[in-house]
């Protein structure tokens, strides 16, 4: 039996949202109650933060790697990484992974094609909104990305790192986030916007405000569990 392989703990609330989305969206395209093979290997996200924070992309490469490896040895027939700031490196780490990986931000920006949008906002970790994978990947598709400003990354950033990682979901919290999205609609004009830390949809847990927020975690569980159906 295939065995999808799951990279974890980035942060550990995300990887719970995963794994119940992983057998919903299972259980809903099959129409049966049994639940696909999952092999999870959680990682140390604090790892993750520093490494990146210190810009140690070899170090983060092999890290990571190593961390697909081990999801191989226990017998998964691909992967994926369920973050999107480890993204950073995906296509060296591609490169050198044993089995495939499903990368969560090309998965979203392919999904965002389809809804014929042009202009998007970008929230995630001050990592992700500072660094340019997701523009990259979303350029290839003729979509623009537009990202807070540093006032408002440092909020979210904030955010992120002393309330949201740790499972504290505050009204405050999300009004700030709609604030800034608000902002960018009338600045920017975006027209969807791109939750774009695994941690996202569970404060956001809904389109607002007249345009579509793109579930990241969403998207690529039905990716995955498309490819575990169909491709593996």
């Amino acid at each position: 039996m295939n065995k999808i392989g799951m990279i974890g703990g980035f942060g550990p609330e995300s990887t719970l949202d995963y794994y119940r989305l992983l057998i919903e969206t299972y259980r809903h395209q099959t129409q049966k109650e049994s639940s696909p093979e999952i092999i999870i290997y959680s990682m140390d996200m604090n790892i993750l933060l520093k490494l990146v924070a210190d810009e140690q992309w070899d170090d983060l490469i092999e890290w990571l790697v190593n961390g697909i490896k081990v999801l191989h040895n226990a017998g998964a027939n691909f992967a994926f990484i369920s973050a999107n700031t480890p993204h950073i490196v995906f296509e060296k780490v591609n490169e050198l992974s044993p089995i495939p990986l499903l990368s969560i931000v090309e998965e979203t920006c392919n999904y965002m094609k389809k809804t014929g949008i042009k202009k998007v906002g970008l929230l995630g970790t001050q990592f992700t909104m500072r660094s340019e994978f997701y523009q990259k990947s979303c350029n290839k598709n003729h979509i623009q990305v537009f990202v807070p400003n540093e006032k408002e990354q440092d909020y979210i950033q904030n955010k992120l790192m002393s309330e949201i990682e740790l499972g504290n979901f505050f009204n405050e919290t999300r009004q700030g986030l709609l604030n800034i999205i608000k902002r960018m609609i009338e600045d920017d004009s975006i027209e969807g916007i791109i939750l774009g830390c695994t941690e996202l949809p569970l404060i956001l847990t809904k389109s607002e405000l007249g345009i579509p927020f793109f579930n990241t975690t969403k998207i690529h569980v039905d990716s995955i569990i498309n490819y575990y159906l169909h491709k593996c």
